[in-house]
């Protein structure tokens, strides 16, 4: 079996051998074995988790990426092909909440007010994520006279689009999405659709990154005998 230094898959994947050990240190990858000096004998299943680290985070984020290789260094193909089907669902959700965006764009009502309770209904997000989110800023309510918070239909889209922010991987794209949240005007209906049009983007964007990954993710299920 080939033996690699690590210093050349540090330079082959354009990253540090700091990142190699941490990456063995989480037991992303196997343990290598130890050469008379004790230095680190990486092998080219090895460098195929390498590869598959590179090619699969930024598609479906390091936290699962680590669970998906930690399942096949244990055998458990279905269970690590099970995580990626989540995160793909994900991503359709995601699809489905910026089309409803789309639609309530349309249907924009000033006038109409909704508690915290009932936007946690139609959205899921719970009341103390509403309460952060409205403390930095990414969306306001109006107090009632109960001193109960009320939310008007276009600060409700503005939930929406945060919402699509919890499930996208973490990224500057992202960080840069939630700005353009946070510095909407109200009842700015252009610089709506200018996000939901950053949301597509973003949604695609994902799309080629997961296919990206998954051919990587094929070839290491093919060397460790998994298909």
């Amino acid at each position: 079996m080939k033996r690699i230094k690590p210093i050349d898959i540090a330079k082959k994947l354009n990253i540090s051998t700091s990142s190699l050990r941490s990456y063995e240190e989480r037991g992303i990858v196997p343990k290598p074995s130890r050469s008379s000096a004790g230095y680190r004998i990486y092998t080219e299943e090895h460098l195929a988790f390498f590869d598959c680290i590179i090619a699969m985070s930024p598609g479906f984020g390091m936290d699962i990426t680590s669970a998906v290789l930690k399942a096949l260094q244990r055998k458990e193909l279905d269970d690590a092909l099970w995580l990626i089907n989540s995160v793909q669902v994900a991503a359709f959700e995601d699809k489905i909440l910026i089309e409803q965006v789309n639609k309530h764009l349309e249907h924009l009502t000033f006038e109409k007010a909704m508690t915290i309770g009932e936007v946690e209904l139609q959205t899921n997000i719970p009341p103390s994520t509403l309460r952060y989110w409205e403390k930095e800023g990414y969306i306001k309510s109006k107090r009632g006279n109960n001193n109960y918070r009320y939310f008007n239909s276009y600060q409700f889209l503005k939930v929406l689009l945060m919402k699509f922010t919890q499930n996208a991987v973490y990224s500057h794209d992202v960080v840069q999405l939630k700005k353009y949240i946070r510095n909407l005007e109200e009842y700015n209906v252009e610089g709506v659709k200018s996000i939901i049009d950053e949301c597509q983007k973003l949604l695609n964007k994902r799309n080629h990154e997961q296919l990206h990954g998954l051919y990587y993710l094929n070839r290491l299920c093919s060397k460790l005998g998994l298909i």
